[in-house]
């Protein structure tokens, strides 16, 4: 099942959004949800009726590994 992405965050259905505990309290959050077919949707916290981008799982595998492994540290330092 294709799910395009920048679909609107509530036009995904019953879905459970999840954030990480290391989130501070001033909404600076981005929040993942487990679609159909292992696909992932990710939205901005702050705007939780926007946009959501929708990777594959390989996409984000992809993105966890290299997460994991510091390749996007220099990125917020």
């Amino acid at each position: 099942m294709k799910i395009d992405s920048g679909v609107a965050a509530t036009d995904l259905g019953d879905v459970t959004w999840l954030k990480s505990r290391f989130s501070g309290a001033q909404g600076n959050c981005v929040e993942l949800a487990r679609l159909t077919g292992g696909h992932v949707a990710v939205r901005n916290s702050r705007d939780p009726h926007g946009p959501a981008l929708v990777f594959t799982p390989a996409e984000m595998t992809a993105l966890f590994a290299g997460v994991r492994d510091g390749e996007f540290d220099h990125i917020i330092d």
